[in-house]
């Protein structure tokens, strides 16, 4: 019966190579107890700034002896550590300012119902038992200009005749009296202004006055819309021209 020695066998056994064993499993070790330590911090959640550094004191202590953490690496890790809490401060900073600025937004909007505005349209609603007054965008010196007002059924009620104007803007009063003198009925009418330059006609750009009955308040920061009376589309706020009791 032999004898096999084995003792030869491990002794024979370099210390490199034991040290090589040894720096297999520390960087198992350390593989592991990062990977770890991002399923304890993150929880299948998006990396935050506790979390990277929770796995940047992880991979610390889990390094390979025999391949340290390289300093200029450690510094770089602490730098994109500060990038991430300046970025998170931002945004939170961001969100805190869009919350202020709805609130303002919700502020400014309760403060305009029940307004008289004057924006660009061709038609308002009108109470015909007091005065109105719009205004028209004359491009350059005409002989004459005039503003027909027709009902919601488009016939036309009256046609006033502003003679020549200068460039500029120029106003224009109704009444609330038709062609015959009479009384118009309350109700939605459209004015449409002219002109005629070098032989041609031209419409004018008109003003009118109509009464905030509501306001939409975007969701995502945009624009304030004012929904007018008369009017079957909302207008922005900036399209307005006046604000007025």
């Amino acid at each position: 019966m032999s004898i096999n020695d084995t003792t030869s066998t491990t002794s024979s056994l370099s210390l490199n190579q034991i040290l090589a064993n040894s720096s297999k499993k520390t960087a198992t070790s350390s593989a592991d107890g990062i990977t770890s330590a991002t399923n304890s911090a993150t929880g299948k959640k998006a990396l935050g700034k506790d979390a990277f550094l929770q796995l940047l004191v992880t991979q610390l202590k889990n390094q390979n002896p025999l391949d340290p953490q390289d300093n200029s690496e450690f510094v770089a890790q602490l730098a994109q550590f500060s990038s991430l809490e300046g970025i998170t401060t931002l945004n939170d900073s961001v969100t805190a300012i869009s919350g202020n600025y709805k609130s303002s937004q919700a502020l400014q909007a309760s403060s305009l119902v029940g307004r008289s505005v004057i924006v660009q349209s061709g038609t308002t609603q009108v109470d015909t038992t007091k005065s109105m007054t719009g205004s028209i965008t004359v491009p350059s010196s005409v002989a004459g200009v005039k503003v027909t007002i027709t009902d919601k059924d488009g016939k036309e009620v009256k046609t006033i005749d502003l003679g020549s104007q200068v460039a500029g803007t120029s106003s224009f009063t109704w009444d609330g009296t038709k062609t015959d003198g009479t009384k118009a009925d309350p109700g939605n009418y459209t004015f449409k202004a002219s002109t005629t330059i070098d032989n041609t006609a031209v419409a004018l750009v008109t003003y009118l006055p109509a009464t905030v009955n509501s306001v939409t308040i975007s969701q995502t920061g945009g624009e304030l819309m004012l929904n007018l009376a008369g009017l079957s589309s909302p207008i922005a706020l900036s399209k307005v021209k006046t604000i007025g009791i």
